[in-house]
């Protein structure tokens, strides 16, 4: 059952990583990501303006959290 989980939660790692690396880029460097330069996202309905390759990040880290929390559990 673990080494199932483990292979599992391998595989998972590798799509998060090519989903992130995927993603289209909002803003360059640092300056964005800390809130200066580009254009400010408004927060409300923010679920209906991610684009889906954000949702499809979202759900992915949600699963490799809860499956890091079961791998810790065994």
């Amino acid at each position: 059952m673990k080494i199932i989980i483990s292979i599992l939660f391998v595989i998972l790692c590798v799509g998060l990583m090519a989903v992130i690396l995927l993603q289209h880029r909002k803003s360059g460097g640092f300056s964005g990501s800390f809130g200066g330069g580009g254009t400010q996202m408004d927060t409300s309905g923010s679920w209906q303006r991610m684009t889906s390759m954000t949702k499809i990040t979202v759900v992915m880290t949600t699963i490799f959290m809860i499956a890091s929390l079961v791998l810790v559990k065994l």
